[in-house]
């Protein structure tokens, strides 16, 4: 009897123990449809019903026990899987203790049937031709970096400093991104784009959209509807070359025969995955440099001390310019004779004045609305909302408080600590700085920039642009001068990297500042001052990585949260031990308490040990998601009691 194929399927499934390859004869009906890369439907014996899965390789029939299960059907012919794609979800699956399936949910749209069929009909799409123009002017944008364009065509992983100043039509990192794209797709190979966010995104579109044809850019993102997202989906597919460009999740594209991938700004936290695994970007870029062999980029107005991290080890190659461009920053503090609570000092606002003249001038606060803070005026204590114990706000001048968290409002507030009933203003936010820097500059055109008045670009005429962190228009030409305020209030924020945010974010600002505009941080000393002063961003994160090894902090070590009931916890946390024996006696932080009756524990250890720990987190998640499983006629009770995240973005210790 002639041996029939065997389907090795990947069932799409959230559940943990399902995240394997399972084994389904081929029917004879379906020979001619099941390839590797196709949807299908398999029955799954354990619940009694059929589910959706991936084909991920064929085999000859296996000599097992039981007989194996027939496939049910071929949901589509399309291959929407392909080998490196599924090599690289794996690995950044098994990287991170997670589930294939959970990645390529995020990868792989839903089927839309029209979309398909009309991808299907349609002619095979035409190989790009890039002008000579573009070429050349993709060769003078990249010439200021010795060697960029060999290192990207050997395929190497590099770390870029973009420079900080406006370009043509968009900022200059935007150009030097579309650049590198440029000369690779005239290569004849894909170029991947991946940036934080939709204003990022329309940077490099633009960039690129005066250089290539329309054709061979694809925008990959989902504020697209679901057939444009299907359709854009099975265009990267085909074996025809592209530039496309995207957020977090487009770092998996399965764009044909890609030649470099490009992260913009990964400290940005828009590039951490909230999702299960949780594998955030830069991560996930470093797995497929290494299946698929392709250039890898990682390029900022600043550098990270995750990247630095990668540089100092030699795994990443720096690659500075021939001479170093940098903002003109003014430290700017009080003067002698003002008052220490002065929000904008005598320098500054002198600075914004003459610069109101010739342009206009950007300044950057901390938080939207009007007074996002409200304190005790006689005893200073926070105002708390008495329904949920949220921070109280006002919206505008003389407003009810509401609070932030559950909306109610508090007019009868009273302080909890002196039982005043009077209300402080302990903060500006960028309505309130709009209105005190209308009246010190009346006559003056003001335009606020901030969650809820989203700008993206203003044009070059005097103006005050109030914008909070992130969301600062751009302007061709630059800003004629920068005011940051509020950075000592940033850097009050508890959290480990804030420092590092604090730099990113004032050297954005500071980059969209025309050549030899002032630059004024207000109020600020210390490192991350210092670093903006002298434009050494390397270098801090340098210092950073330093102090952070004798306290074992990440990204000198990486971090594992380990979450659920008391019980899963000790037992994993116990387990653990038993198979990373060489983990040391300070590994585990915890547990602690969390909310109802959970426990957290946090792991350090070295990169070297990260197999070896990820496979035993997952294997105690697997125990426990088994042990919970549900029987037929049985109660609903609690199923998943143990969660497990490696690599947190934001450790709150």
């Amino acid at each position: 009897m002639t041996a029939r194929p065997t389907a090795r399927v990947l069932i799409d499934s959230p559940l943990p123990q399902l995240d394997r390859l399972f084994d389904y004869v081929v029917p004879d009906a379906l020979i001619e449809t099941a390839r590797p890369g196709v949807r299908v439907k398999v029955p799954l014996r354990t619940v009694g019903r059929t589910v959706e899965g991936y084909l991920v390789e064929l085999g000859e029939e296996s000599d097992a026990d039981r007989p194996l299960s027939e496939l049910e059907d071929v949901v589509s012919p399309v291959v929407v899987l392909p080998p490196s794609l599924y090599a690289t979800a794996r690995r950044a699956a098994d990287r991170a203790a997670g589930s294939a399936g959970d990645i390529l949910r995020l990868v792989i749209p839903k089927r839309m049937v029209r979309a398909e069929k009309a991808w299907v009909a349609a002619p095979r799409p035409e190989v790009p031709v890039v002008p000579d123009d573009a070429r050349a002017w993709a060769h003078e944008v990249m010439a200021p970096y010795p060697d960029l364009a060999g290192a990207v065509a050997q395929g190497e992983r590099i770390a870029l400093d973009a420079p900080p100043r406006p370009g043509e039509a968009g900022p200059a990192w935007a150009e030097l991104l579309a650049a590198i794209a440029v000369e690779t797709l005239a290569a004849g190979r894909s170029a991947v784009v991946v940036v934080p966010d939709h204003r990022d995104e329309a940077h490099v579109l633009t960039a690129l959209a005066a250089r290539l044809p329309d054709t061979a850019v694809v925008r990959d993102d989902a504020r697209r509807s679901g057939p444009e997202r299907y359709a854009s989906y099975l265009r990267l597919l085909s074996d025809v070359p592209c530039v496309v460009v995207g957020n977090r999740s487009t770092v998996y594209a399965p764009a044909h025969d890609v030649g470099v991938v490009l992260v913009w700004d990964d400290g940005d936290p828009l590039l951490a995955e909230p999702l299960s695994p949780g594998v955030h970007a830069r991560d996930a870029a470093l797995v497929r440099q290494e299946v698929e062999g392709s250039a890898l980029v990682f390029a900022g107005i600043t550098r990270t001390t995750d990247v630095e991290r990668l540089v100092a080890l030699g795994w990443v190659r720096d690659i500075p310019m021939r001479r170093r461009e940098s903002p003109r920053v003014v430290l700017s503090a009080t003067r002698e004779g003002e008052s220490r609570g002065t929000r904008v000092p005598s320098a500054a606002f002198a600075a914004a004045r003459e610069a109101l003249g010739r342009g206009p001038v950007l300044v950057q606060v901390a938080r939207p609305g009007y007074a996002p803070v409200l304190v005790c005026a006689d005893c200073r204590t926070p105002a708390r909302c008495a329904h949920c114990a949220g921070p109280l706000r006002a919206r505008r001048p003389g407003a009810v408080p509401d609070c932030t968290w559950c909306g109610r409002s508090a007019p009868a507030w009273s302080c909890t600590a002196c039982s005043s009933p009077r209300l402080r203003m302990a903060s500006s936010g960028s309505e309130r700085t709009a209105d005190e820097l209308g009246r010190a500059f009346p006559n003056t055109r003001i335009i606020v920039s901030d969650g809820e008045h989203q700008i993206t670009h203003v044009d070059p005429k005097p103006a005050l642009v109030i914008a909070t962190r992130g969301a600062e228009p751009f302007v061709t030409g630059g800003y004629r001068a920068v005011i940051l305020l509020d950075g000592d209030r940033m850097l009050m924020t508890e959290q480990l990297r804030i420092a590092e945010a604090c730099l990113r974010w004032w050297s954005d600002a500071a980059a969209l500042a025309a050549p030899g505009a002032p630059v004024h941080l207000v109020g600020v000393a210390g490192p991350a001052a210092r670093a903006l002063a002298t434009w050494t961003q390397p270098a801090y994160a340098r210092t950073e990585l330093a102090e952070r090894a004798p306290l074992q902090m990440p990204p000198v070590v990486r971090v594992a949260a380990v979450e659920g009931t008391a019980t899963a916890v000790a037992g994993a946390l116990a387990q653990l031990r038993t198979d990373v024996p060489a983990l040391s006696e300070a590994a585990v932080l915890g547990p602690v308490p969390r909310e109802d009756t959970a426990v957290r524990a946090l792991v350090r250890f070295e990169y070297a040990q990260g197999r070896a720990v990820a496979d035993s987190l997952r294997a105690s998640v697997i125990a426990e998601a088994l042990r919970g499983r549900r029987r037929r006629g049985a109660p609903p009770g609690a199923r998943n009691t143990l969660k497990v995240r490696l690599d947190v973005p934001d450790l709150d210790l």
